[in-house]
């Protein structure tokens, strides 16, 4: 992406003290002032990315990567050991939890506070007040003091208030793993509003579909260091690859199976390669009009033998929902003809469009059996994003629906009925003399 730079982080490095208390022997309440300080545990080595203005930026990694305390120190809340950061705009985080609130104060004082601290007057964090816990969803919790929210409306309050300021830089950690459908929903609207503004986003996150669906260029941290940067795909596919690893390593039944899928990632059986969707395209998104087809093209290259291999596509909405998966049976679609190893393969997908409005991601991998017979990727998949316009009315699909209303015929209305005959009852008793 082209631009000046909003974010550019050289040489940087972190490391934290862990301190080591040990007690005199025989004393276990008094501790040996000789004893030694503690050891360095380096977080973050020879760090060194640029963000440019206007680019919605992810950071994905395992847990103990370094991912929130990189989001840290790009907010200032940690000092770097050695580097340099240097980041042009006003800056908004959200980051943990918590981070920023006064428990014993109430929504309004808390709106005020972070409003200024993030860059707006008083009077203009007051001003906004209304919209901000409109959006957040808490108009009817505005009098308790934060200590009686939960953690969600916690979250709604501090995504709404980062939302609301005239930031040109956010940095948000984890906002997607926390928060109902709902919240998650407006999180998206959020992204995609923020984004059309210009405004340059970096996301730390494990979910990979929103990386693939917001992403222009995501950064993979591995152990402090950067493993990989470069397009969503890629670096959504390496990430997986790291987690197959790690899952090898360990005991059990996934041992095997993280191995072979961690092998497949890494020394693919097959290639896919030049995967487009027909539509009209917007940067990474393309555009697909509500009942238009959804049509896939892309070239396959067997790199060794697979068995029976077969066509995968799975779409995914923007909740990470799977709403669509292709094929009849468990392995998907057979790739039908002779396959030879080395010769490219076109493959073209068509799938019937019933989706609502909103975001979504299509999945493409191709399949093979496993020893046991089981359906497995036979080498890293290919994601395309992709947009269907329109207003989320509710539900995953748009079916087509047909409602017949006739009127009901009326039926002739009875006569009414004859009155009955009454018949005279001669009077029986004794009579005068």
């Amino acid at each position: 992406m082209d631009g000046p730079v909003a974010i550019e982080v050289t040489d940087l490095h972190k490391s934290f003290r862990i301190p080591e208390r040990r007690s005199v022997s025989g004393a276990p309440g008094l501790t040996n002032p000789f004893a030694s300080a503690g050891r360095d545990l380096t977080v973050l080595r020879d760090i060194s990315f640029e963000v440019r203005r206007g680019e919605f930026f992810g950071i994905v990694g395992r847990n103990g990567s370094g991912k929130s305390t990189l989001l840290k120190m790009l907010a200032s809340i940690y000092r770097a050991d050695a580097g340099r950061i240097r980041m042009a705009g006003r800056l908004a985080p959200f980051l943990e939890l918590g981070v920023g609130f006064n428990n014993e104060l109430t929504a309004l004082d808390n709106v005020v506070v972070n409003g200024v601290m993030m860059g707006l007057s008083s009077a203009e964090a007051r001003a906004r007040y209304r919209e901000i816990v409109d959006f957040a969803g808490l108009a009817d919790y505005t009098d308790l003091k934060l200590k009686n929210y939960s953690s969600g409306m916690k979250v709604r309050l501090g995504f709404a208030i980062m939302t609301h300021v005239d930031a040109e830089v956010l940095l948000i950690d984890e906002v997607l793993a926390v928060g109902d459908v709902e919240f998650q929903e407006k999180c998206g609207e959020a992204f995609r509003r923020m984004h059309a503004e210009g405004r340059t986003v970096v996301l730390v996150t494990h979910n990979m579909a929103a990386v693939n669906m917001y992403c222009e260029r995501a950064m993979l941290l591995y152990d402090g260091q950067i493993e990989a940067l470069g397009p969503p795909e890629e670096i959504t596919n390496r990430y997986l690859q790291i987690n197959m690893e790690a899952l090898s390593a360990g005991e059990g039944g996934g041992a095997d199976l993280g191995g072979r899928l961690a092998a497949a990632l890494g020394d693919p059986a097959v290639r896919i390669d030049g995967a487009r969707l027909a539509g009209l395209r917007e940067g990474r998104q393309v555009r697909i009009e509500a009942g238009e087809p959804i049509e896939l093209t892309a070239t396959v290259e067997l790199v060794r033998e697979v068995e029976e291999p077969r066509l995968y596509l799975r779409i995914d909405n923007s909740l990470g929902q799977v709403v669509h998966v292709s094929g009849t049976d468990e392995l998907g679609i057979v790739l039908e003809g002779p396959i030879a190893v080395g010769d490219p393969l076109r493959v073209r997908a068509t799938v019937e469009n019933r989706l609502v409005g909103g975001r979504y991601v299509l999945t493409c991998a191709v399949l093979g059996r496993n020893p046991t017979g089981n359906p497995e990727p036979a080498g890293p998949p290919s994601t395309l994003a992709f947009e269907v316009p329109g207003a989320d009315l509710g539900g995953v699909v748009a079916l087509p629906t047909e409602v017949a209303i006739e009127a009901e015929v009326a039926t002739a209305p009875r006569p009414p009925a004859a009155p009955r005959a009454r018949t005279a009852i001669p009077r029986t008793g004794r009579g005068s003399e």
